[in-house]
């Protein structure tokens, strides 16, 4: 197993303005409640944290575990299915995407960084854990095969995301992998938790996601320069593209009170970073995606109150159905969209 990073032990919280998490009324109002239906498909006994999903061109769903593993279950099988494995990391496999250059997985690895995985399983690392990259987080893959991926804080690994989010200062990135170069370059840094990010279809820019500040961006290409869409009501985490130039946005909590009342004191914040993660402020048992166009319109949100699939880190359309995984569920889920 790759060496987990340790932590600051102290946060540097900077004094913000309070904010009130607006209500979930609107086009973001839970009148689709299907979240609390989905169908599950397990991972094996033990296993939990499926934080992403793909369907590859082989109808093969696939996603991860905390336990560095990759595993395959396809498209069709019915509710309780379990997996095939598919490869190990090494690591804490995040983001999958899928290079349309050849077809090999690109692995966004909290502790080992950019990875490809070539169809027989082999596991090749592109950047290493060590710096430029810290904590890669979502990836989004251009037709010439270039990758750009978040680099979500550069002081915080992956087991103490929370306190990222209790500094709340701009530790993140967007990077950009050349696979031509092997060469790692900057797009835009001083994001606030940069996470889930995908191309829009003409590749001018990238829609992005901040965690901590729950804002969805535009980015445009190649100058890195970011606009602010819009603030959400919950907590954004990966994005996946449709590829008809809406975007599927997973939300694994609405916004915590606590969280913004707590802004305005950095000393407070900074006692808080030290209490066991426990006893800290918990994202709501909750599930909650939203469909979003170009320029951050909601089109769609689905529910799950009850918080039957919660944590919900990632979400992929695959025709007529809806993928999603979780941070701490202990498969991956599916409903229908009709």
């Amino acid at each position: 197993m790759v060496p987990r990073q340790r932590p600051p032990r102290l946060i540097r919280p900077v004094r913000e303005p309070a904010t009130v998490p607006p209500p979930l009324e609107g086009p973001w109002a839970p009148t689709d409640l299907r979240l609390d239906r989905a169908d599950l498909l397990p991972l094996p006994d033990g296993a939990h944290g499926p934080e992403d999903v793909l369907i590859d061109p082989d109808g093969r769903v696939i996603s991860g575990d905390e336990d560095g593993r990759l595993w395959w279950w396809p498209a069709d099988a019915p509710a309780g299915t379990r997996p095939r494995l598919l490869a190990e990391t090494g690591g804490r496999p995040l983001g999958i995407e899928l290079d349309p250059v050849d077809g090999a997985l690109v692995v966004c690895d909290a502790y080992r960084g950019l990875l490809r995985i070539t169809p027989d399983g082999v596991v090749h690392e592109l950047t290493g854990s060590a710096p430029p990259v810290h904590l890669a987080d979502n990836a989004t893959v251009a037709r010439d095969g270039t990758i750009y991926f978040t680099d979500s804080s550069d002081r915080f690994p992956l087991s103490h995301w929370k306190k990222d989010l209790l500094e709340h200062r701009p530790n993140g990135r967007v990077l950009a992998y050349d696979r031509r170069t092997g060469r790692t370059e900057v797009v835009t840094s001083g994001l606030y938790f940069p996470n889930g990010v995908a191309l829009t279809p003409d590749e001018s820019a990238l829609m992005l996601v901040e965690t901590a500040t729950h804002r969805l961006l535009r980015v445009d290409l190649p100058d890195g320069r970011a606009t602010v869409l819009s603030d959400l009501p919950a907590y954004p985490d990966n994005v996946a593209a449709v590829g008809d130039g809406t975007y599927w946005v997973a939300l694994p909590s609405p916004r915590l009170p606590i969280m913004e009342r707590l802004l305005p004191h950095p000393r407070v914040r900074q006692v808080v970073a030290l209490l066991p993660g426990a006893v800290q402020p918990q994202p709501r048992r909750y599930g909650l995606v939203a469909l979003v166009d170009g320029e951050g319109r909601v089109l769609r949100t689905l529910h799950g109150p009850t918080g039957a699939y919660s944590m919900i880190t990632g979400v992929r359309q695959h025709g007529d159905q809806l993928w999603l995984g979780s941070l701490t569920a202990t498969g991956v889920a599916r409903v229908r969209l009709d």
